[in-house]
């Protein structure tokens, strides 16, 4: 799978209609999810990679309804809202992995939209100096100060890589 489909007006890429069908489709998985709602002023150097997309003032989060693309235009509800939103675009990008769709609106030739599911945050726990015990393709960490005990159930192959890594590491 790509990493990244990209929609653009006008593009020759043969395969533009098919990755605006891809992009259409990921719009619709949104019906009735949380989303954040980003927008910017791209840099001078056209380069968005250069953009602060943590959260600021106007940005919004809302659960989307009624997602839809038709012609090269997105539609959309905010909750509580009797209107349709809408934006015409000039060029979609879907990031794949991150879930994120960068949208540039033609009325708007300087702005990018950022439509994304929620970061997701991960819990970090540090453990020092843990006991370690392997058994069974399981890894087992303990820290008696802090009364904690991490097990990991590893495949084989995912024990392989860790001793690979261990390894490159030395």
């Amino acid at each position: 799978m790509q990493l990244q489909t990209i929609w653009q007006l006008g593009s020759n890429n043969p395969e533009n209609s098919n990755n605006l069908d891809t992009i259409r489709q990921w719009w619709a998985t949104l019906e009735g999810k949380e989303i954040t709602w980003r927008q910017r002023l791209i840099p001078d150097s056209g380069d968005i990679s250069e953009l602060d997309w943590e959260a600021q003032r106007f940005d919004e989060i809302f659960l989307i309804s009624q997602p839809e693309i038709r012609g090269i235009t997105l539609y959309w509800q905010k909750p509580n809202s009797p209107t349709e939103s809408n934006t015409t675009v000039q060029k979609l990008a879907l990031h794949h992995t991150r879930q994120e769709l960068y949208i540039f609106p033609q009325s708007q030739q300087k702005l990018v939209i950022r439509v994304a599911l929620p970061e997701v945050k991960y819990q970090r726990i540090e453990i020092n100096n843990p006991e370690i015990l392997v058994e069974n393709n399981i890894l087992l960490f303990q820290d008696v100060k802090q009364l904690l005990e991490v097990q990991i159930k590893l495949t084989p192959e995912q024990l392989n890589q860790l001793k690979e890594k261990l390894k490159e590491n030395d």
